[in-house]
């Protein structure tokens, strides 16, 4: 028989997405499920966008260009413009997704072997990404107990080899959701150009920041120019996860030029997304405004309810709409398997993302799960209540 390659072997599944499974048999023995484990928003989508799509003119549904259709990342390149970051349209690949544009910088920066220092807990796929880019992740651990703030800039420092190519951040963070203050981004800044490795930035929730912090770009930096490298998203900012476009952004230009010779070899993206993407940029301020409001009514609801649970600690997110929670058990993993196997309250359970996938090192975040806050306030309310009775009934 023919044998699967040792990178497919070695490809990490998402612990998003590994109990699905599970889950469709919750439905088929028709439980209502609430659904924690995954970043999709429940907001609708900006009409101007759906819109775009439904009264397109096109009688051809033809290739764009393979770094995006010109006018908008014309249009892209003035959104940043009016967040302080100044770029133009020829620092811009439109991407499939910000998984594309993670995928396209791993593959223009870093050779089969190379490093990249992530602070961990991160984004599972990160890990996906680096196993099929032939990279090895070195984590530099945040603890729930300081919010996840910034590690040390000393113990970035310790990790950094001659293989070391890049620091990778996301900011606002999946899944803590802590949000990097403007002194962080310097001190990341300064290590990375003393250190003459690449600073790359997940900024995809970057919309989303409360308490009144205001978030803080790496490429507002003049000194990130060469060594800066952005990755965004319309799939969060404005609720269209199914468009799949994304973004990479640098000023370096060999980046954007080595990252242009991966976006040919996939052709181009999406041109139905990309005109609805387009649109979206007209979005008014009013329905960030309104959505802002609603996720951080939707955080204090979530941190209020889970403050009345005995044995549970969780980070205050900041940003974006998950948070890391810690739970009483040995292994999350059983213990979210079992709230869809063999847990209900009158027909209802919960579906929550074990955490030990968001880190690198072994054994950690056993006993943590991902939450996103993506529910309506009475649903979390109630998913909130399931957790409760949950852990008081469940025995490792």
């Amino acid at each position: 028989m023919p044998k699967i390659s040792v990178k497919g072997q070695q490809m990490p599944e998402s612990p998003i997405r590994k109990l699905v499974p599970f889950a469709e048999k919750a439905y088929k023995l028709n439980k209502r499920v609430y659904h924690l484990n995954i970043g999709q928003p429940d907001i609708k989508s900006p009409k101007v966008a759906m819109d775009a799509v439904e009264q397109h003119s096109l009688e051809i549904l033809a290739y764009t260009r393979s770094e995006g259709s010109e006018g908008y990342r014309i249009k892209i390149a003035e959104y940043y413009t009016k967040k302080n970051i100044n770029v133009a349209a020829d620092d811009i690949i439109v991407t499939t997704g910000g998984s594309e544009a993670l995928l396209f910088a791993m593959g223009s920066i870093a050779d089969e072997g190379d490093e990249v220092i992530i602070p961990e807990p991160f984004y599972a796929n990160y890990n996906g990404f680096a196993t099929a880019s032939g990279v090895n992740i070195v984590p530099v651990n945040s603890k729930i107990e300081n919010n996840f703030a910034l590690p040390p800039i000393s113990e970035f420092e310790k990790l950094i080899t001659p293989k070391t190519k890049a620091i990778l951040i996301c900011n606002p963070g999946n899944p803590t959701g802590y949000l990097y203050s403007k002194e962080e981004i310097q001190k990341l800044a300064a290590i990375v150009k003393k250190h003459d490795l690449f600073l790359v930035a997940d900024e995809v929730y970057r919309e989303f920041a409360y308490d009144g912090a205001q978030h803080y770009s790496i490429l507002e930096e003049d000194s990130m120019a060469e060594n800066g490298i952005l990755v965004d998203s319309v799939s969060k900012r404005y609720s269209m996860c199914g468009a799949r476009i994304g973004c990479l952004v640098s000023k370096n230009k060999q980046v954007i030029q080595t990252a242009l010779k991966f976006a040919q070899a996939r052709l181009s993206p999406p041109t139905f997304a990309q005109i609805a993407s387009e649109a979206a940029l007209q979005t008014p301020q009013s329905y960030f405004d309104e959505v802002i409001t609603e996720y951080k009514e939707r955080r204090d609801i979530l941190v209020n309810e889970l403050s009345k649970i005995p044995g549970v600690t969780m980070g205050i997110p900041k940003g974006a709409f998950y948070c890391i929670v810690q739970l009483p058990v040995k292994d999350s993993d059983a213990f979210a398997q079992w709230l869809l196997e063999d847990f209900d309250i009158d027909g209802e359970t919960i579906m929550v993302a074990p955490a030990a996938g968001f880190y690198s090192t072994p054994g950690m975040g056993k006993n943590q799960i991902r939450i996103a806050y993506v529910l309506n306030k009475e649903s979390l309310i109630k998913a909130m209540n399931i957790l409760k009775v949950a852990l008081e009934t469940y025995k490792d």
